[in-house]
């Protein structure tokens, strides 16, 4: 019998050789949301990517922006946990998290280097991955098309912007743009709409804001345009958007792979609109 009485344990640091992907991506969204992103990104991604999830855990969340600001320090508790687990880059999904939290678009920013210096992974939000995405393709003008948002929540992502230092030419939802009656309307569809409805509305943007560099689309909406109706998100209808719009658009969750995508040196497979195939390049 040895004398070595020692508990067993597992090595405390991940090295390359015992990844399951040699690039691991952690995904987190909003309590209360089935979240379409590690999907959505897993499919597009090379067959080096793998994806974990992460459902923040709020049991009486009711979609407030403050209780998006009350648990605004969960963030670090995934980050933490993603780091445990060998992720490479997290992605927070839900882009009111960053003008809810209060800090500011640059307040914001040192938040998501801090805690990528802090547990040694790249750390990212939708809501500033838009900021990031708009730089990069030197964009200055943007309509926003706020979709479901509810005023409050559009509001705040218009206010980020202008403070980041984009010109927003146009913002309004549905219910602005005359397609609902009522924003109680919009919420009992729970995020997914007629799968034409992505092209009339953006139709309806860029008739009120010819001008912008291009069009935005808040949120993570979803339009039945898939096959026998399934809802799919902006990604899936960017490159039709874009063809028939002749300009950029860009959204929350395309914002947000492009900056995961650009973290980890890599390009998604296939042309996904005109953000997305800049990593081509």
């Amino acid at each position: 019998m040895s004398g070595n009485t020692a508990p067993l344990g597992m090595p405390a640091e991940w090295t390359p050789e015992q990844k399951l992907f040699p690039h691991q991506v952690g995904f987190t969204c909003p309590p209360h949301d089935w979240d379409a992103a590690p999907s959505d990104f897993l499919r597009i991604a090379p067959a080096s990517v793998g994806v974990h999830g992460w459902m923040l855990h709020v049991p009486d969340y009711r979609h407030r922006l403050d209780q998006r600001t009350r648990n605004f320090d969960m963030l670090e508790d995934f980050a933490s946990v993603m780091a445990n687990n060998g992720a490479d880059v997290c992605a927070q999904v839900g882009s009111n998290w960053v003008h809810a939290s209060g800090l500011g678009v640059q307040g914001i920013a040192d938040f998501c280097k801090r805690l990528s210096d802090r547990h040694g992974l790249a750390f990212h939000m939708a809501g500033y991955a838009m900021v990031e995405a708009l730089r990069a393709m030197n964009v200055e003008k943007v309509a926003l098309n706020a979709v479901y948002h509810w005023p409050e929540w559009w509001q705040g992502t218009a206010g980020f912007l202008r403070e980041a230092g984009f010109d927003v030419l146009w913002a309004g939802n549905f219910v602005d743009q005359g397609w609902f009656e009522t924003q109680d309307d919009v919420n009992a569809l729970r995020w997914i709409f007629g799968g034409d409805l992505a092209r009339k509305s953006f139709e309806f943007v860029a008739d009120q804001a010819p001008n912008a560099d291009a069009y935005l689309a808040n949120g993570m909406v979803n339009f039945r345009s898939g096959p026998n109706g399934q809802p799919e998100r902006m990604l899936h209808v960017t490159p039709d958007l874009e063809e028939m719009l002749g300009k950029p658009v860009i959204a929350h969750d395309t914002a947000l792979y492009w900056r995961i995508f650009h973290s980890l040196n890599l390009a998604p497979v296939g042309l996904h609109g005109r953000l997305l195939e800049s990593l081509h390049a």
